[in-house]
This record gives C-alpha cells, sequence and structure tokens, in this order.
C-alpha cells in the first residue's frame, strides 16, 4: 500500500510568483495546483491569460486546482462530480524523483528531461487530475521531470468570440491555446527550480492535447519553448478558417440566450450578447457548448466546433499548410496514431463523419473518382465497423500521414502505430481504439477500465508494450532520439528509424515490435486526392 504524504515533510521550490510545499511519496516529489496565470473570471473572461499574483508565504501544493467549467454528463464524460470547476482553473502540476530515493536517470549539470504532457477531451472536458497518480510512474522509472496543466475548455476557451468584442470588453481568440503557451513560459521560467532543463522540454499530449501540440508547432509565440513534440492522435486538420468558427459563434449565442432565457435580450445587438456572455454562469455556458458541439457533427459534418481557430495573428495558418512550407517549428517529432481510432466513436460518441450523410458532405470538394477509390479501402461502407475506420482514418490518420511526411522534409520526424489491444477490446470490438495506448504507457491496468480492459487477458503483453513505450519516449525527451531498449524482436534493440517520404518506415507497437515500409499504402494513396471540404 502505498504511504500517505507528508505535508510537513514537503519540498519547498521558490517560483517566479512565491514558494510552493509538496508533498514527498513513494521516492517521487509532487506539487499540485501551481497557479500558471491568473483567474480567468470576472473582466479576465475572454481575454488572454495574465500573470499569477505574487504570494507571501508557502504556499501548500499538494491538492490539484480546480477543473475548468465542464459538464460531467453531456456529449463525453467530463470531470467527476466532487471535483470544483472554476475559472480560477489555470494550474500546472510537477513530479520530480526524490534525490534521496535515488533515481533511474541521474540529472545533468542542467537539469533532468522535461515532459509537458497536455489532455485531451475533444476541448470540452478533462483535466491534468483525471488519472491522479497519472506520470507517476514514468517519473520513479525514468527519472524524468513530468508537468501537466489545466487549460480553458469549451467557449471559455476554443469558440471564437470575438465579434461579441466591444471597446470595453475586448475578447481574444485561441484562448485555450494561449493558455498552453503560458503554461510553456512557466515551465521555461521555473522548471530548473524543481530538478528540470529548461533546455529539453518535450510537450505531448493525446487526441485534443496532440492537437494542441502540433498546432503550437506552428504558433509564433511558441517558439524555443519546447525542444521536442510527441502527438498521440492529432486530429491535426481541426483547425478552422476564422470565417467558419465565427458562424459556429454566433450559433453558440443563439443557444446560450435561449438557455438564459431573457426576453429583453436582442442576441443578435454585439452589446447585448457581449454582456449576455460575460454575465452567464460558467456552468450554462458549459450547457450551451454541449449543445453546440452534439448538434455540429451533423449540421457541419467532419468539423469540431470547439478547436483552434486562425486568427492570422496568433494562429496566422492552417498548421498543415505551415508544415508543408517549413515555417513549422523545427523540432524533432514523434507522430503517431492507433490501430483503430474510429471504433471507439461508435454508438454515444457519434462525432465522427461515419454517416451516408455526414460522408457525402466531406466530400464535397473532392472528385467523384477520388470519392469512389477511397470508399473502395472500407469494403461495406457505410456498414458499422468499416464507418468506424474510416471516420478514425479521416479525423486522425491521414492528417498525422500528412504532417509526418510534410515535418520530415524539414526537422526529424518518427512515425509509429499503436496495435497492442488486450483481450477484452478485442471482444468488445474495439481492437487498439482511441486512447488505448495511454493505458500502456502510464501504467493505467490497475485503474477501474484498466482492469476491465485487461480481465480477460493481455495485462502482461500490454504492460511490457507500455514499458517499450516509455522508453521510446523518455529517450526522446532526453537526446531528441526515441532510441529504446531491447525486447522488441528478441535480440537487441529495434531499431525506429526515421520517417521519410521515400521508404515511410512505421514503428508498429504490437506484442512483438516491427517496423513496417508505408503500412495501408494503398489507403494513403487513395487519400492523397482527397480535398478538404473547410
Amino acid at each position: 500500500m502505498p504511504s500517505r504524504p507528508e505535508p510537513s515533510d514537503g519540498p519547498v521550490v521558490e517560483t517566479d510568483r512565491g514558494p510552493v510545499r509538496g508533498v514527498r511519496r513513494d521516492g517521487l516529489l509532487i506539487w499540485r495546483g501551481i497557479p500558471y496565470a491568473a483567474s480567468t473570471a470576472g473582466e479576465a473572461r475572454f481575454r488572454a491569460p495574465r500573470p499569477a499574483a505574487e504570494w507571501a508565504g508557502v504556499r501548500e501544493a499538494s491538492d490539484y486546482g480546480p477543473v475548468a467549467p465542464q459538464l460531467r454528463r453531456g456529449q463525453f464524460i467530463g470531470a467527476a462530480a466532487h471535483l470544483p470547476r472554476s475559472e480560477d482553473c489555470l494550474s500546472v502540476n510537477v513530479i520530480a524523483p526524490d534525490a534521496r530515493a535515488g533515481s533511474r536517470m541521474r540529472a545533468d549539470g542542467e537539469g533532468r528531461p522535461v515532459m509537458l504532457f497536455l489532455h485531451g477531451g475533444a476541448y470540452s472536458v478533462g483535466s491534468s487530475g483525471e488519472y491522479p497518480r497519472q506520470g507517476e510512474a514514468l517519473v520513479r522509472r525514468h527519472g524524468v521531470v513530468y508537468a501537466s496543466c489545466n487549460y480553458r475548455l469549451g467557449a471559455l476557451g476554443w469558440l471564437d468570440l470575438r465579434a461579441y468584442s466591444t471597446p470595453g470588453h475586448p475578447i481574444e481568440a485561441n484562448l485555450g491555446l494561449r493558455d498552453q503557451l503560458a503554461a510553456l513560459e512557466w515551465v521555461r521560467r521555473n522548471i530548473r527550480a524543481f530538478g528540470g532543463d529548461p533546455g529539453r522540454v518535450t510537450l505531448f499530449g493525446e487526441s485534443a492535447g496532440a492537437n494542441s501540440v502540433t498546432t503550437l508547432m506552428t504558433v509564433p509565440a511558441a517558439e524555443g519553448l519546447f525542444s521536442g513534440a510527441i502527438a498521440q492522435s492529432s486530429p491535426a486538420n481541426a483547425v478552422y478558417p476564422a470565417e467558419v468558427a465565427q458562424r459556429w459563434a454566433h450559433e453558440y449565442v443563439r443557444i446560450l440566450s435561449r438557455l438564459v432565457d431573457d426576453d429583453d435580450l436582442d442576441s443578435e445587438a454585439p452589446y447585448d450578447a457581449a454582456r449576455m456572455l460575460r454575465a452567464a454562469d460558467p456552468m450554462l455556458l458549459a450547457r450551451a457548448t454541449t449543445e453546440l458541439a452534439v448538434r455540429t457533427p451533423d449540421e457541419n459534418p467532419g468539423t469540431i466546433s470547439l478547436a483552434p481557430v486562425i486568427d492570422g495573428e496568433f494562429l496566422p495558418e492552417r498548421p498543415l499548410d505551415a508544415f508543408k512550407a517549413g515555417r513549422a517549428h523545427r523540432v524533432p517529432l514523434v507522430i503517431g496514431t492507433n490501430d483503430r481510432e474510429g471504433s471507439l466513436f461508435e454508438g454515444r460518441i457519434g462525432i465522427l463523419p461515419t454517416t451516408k450523410p455526414r460522408i457525402r458532405a466531406i466530400f464535397a470538394n473532392t472528385k467523384k473518382k477520388a470519392r469512389k477509390r477511397i470508399k473502395r479501402q472500407y469494403p461495406g461502407l457505410p456498414e458499422r465497423r468499416p464507418a468506424a475506420d474510416f471516420g478514425g482514418d479521416f479525423t486522425f490518420w491521414y492528417p498525422s500521414v500528412k504532417l509526418a511526411e510534410r515535418h520530415s522534409r524539414f526537422a526529424p520526424t518518427w512515425f509509429y502505430r499503436f496495435d497492442a489491444a488486450p483481450a477484452t477490446a478485442r471482444l468488445l470490438g474495439l481492437d487498439a481504439t482511441h486512447g488505448l495506448e495511454l493505458f500502456a504507457l502510464f501504467e493505467k491496468s490497475d485503474t477501474p477500465v484498466g482492469r476491465a480492459l485487461t480481465l480477460l487477458g493481455g495485462r502482461r503483453m500490454f504492460r511490457e508494450v507500455g514499458l517499450r513505450m516509455q522508453e521510446r519516449w523518455v529517450a526522446f525527451a532526453a537526446a531528441g532520439e526515441p532510441a529504446g531498449r531491447p525486447g522488441g524482436e528478441g535480440d537487441g534493440c529495434l531499431a525506429w528509424p526515421r520517417y521519410e517520404e521515400e521508404r515511410r518506415l512505421t514503428l508498429v507497437f504490437d506484442r512483438l515490435d516491427r517496423v513496417e515500409a508505408d503500412p495501408r499504402r494503398e489507403r494513403r494513396i487513395a487519400w492523397q486526392r482527397f480535398v478538404p471540404h473547410v
């Protein structure tokens, strides 16, 4: 049984805002809920993050900070109902090895490699404390410094509401991205005090968090704030022009005005709408966010209404265009997807283009011959299984392939596919679906979901795959190259070659890891003729 933390014996670290006291536990030093920016409530709502206030005395940092306002039950399952929600949610957590307990990876003169994780949740739910022990095994086993953060979600962070600005209350775009940038800046200023090397910061994330990673790689203000990036299942093309995002904003305001039930409020008048947006309870904003997000897959198939926006300033252009032109930050990149990304979204979470009308809509700008060639890659479409694979490939796999091939022209790039799935996942028809690799990477087999996934077998296999994945990620964070330990093919270390357009060598994580040249080549070639519809 893990020992209980001892706050009185907690390590105190001086940050640029004031000292914080964490806890010691099982060979780790843990700090939670450290403000990296000020509250975004009140006059700060819909504004770029501002510096946190300094504090006097030692601030206790043993508990996670409040989660961003979100519903527990909506389109996705949000943070547990008992967790406090607040617009004062911009906090960071740090886990470091306890030098008194020893560590496998010794810090050099500059400190330990740092890994900053951005959580997923479709930009509407989730938090850095969703799995309270996440990152601990990674630090204990490999001696890195692990950091995570909360950022604004829903309309508060991912809708472009600039049309409702007023001279006295301006509104900015890409607030969630700006929060993440502020967290990176906090890491640059403070992580050395926690034993980390500010020159070796790997930014990594999954799903929406991975989309944040690939998008931040094209945000000019993020240049120099991270030395490497890992994108796990990034919907890399889910970034939209301002005119598209603003249509969603207007629809959101109409939804919100109905929920507010104020007959005197004219939602078409910018000032009144601005007043409503500023005054509405944050949980009411979350309700309106969910209603908008639920409608989007049918009203605007193949899009996600909560997403970064090409605002021409903070985010100047579509990320895939920036990668093509070599204007993305030229840092080493590991990117990949899971074998069957779309299977998770069958049924209740129906956000992918998996129905006839949705599929027809996303082909609006693609020629008939090209449409037919793509559809032939999914025999039986739009039956349930091929439709799920089609939607997953459209959303996650193909954009990741395009991004990898473009980035590989300018910077070291490695591509992977995660195929390992325990027996329960295969029995349920999920296979290696969206998000499954997180249970391997972060050793979550002892969580309720993890136990269910491995109940019918495969726990040892899954754990071993996760350990090999950890080795790759940590090696990448430490030296910029995802070398691994022996164990992939039996004898020696399985080399993971760089991804280049000529051969497209891809590491497949499975019971036995392997390297494949251009996996699913025919499918990739078919998708090359696809033309985005937005």
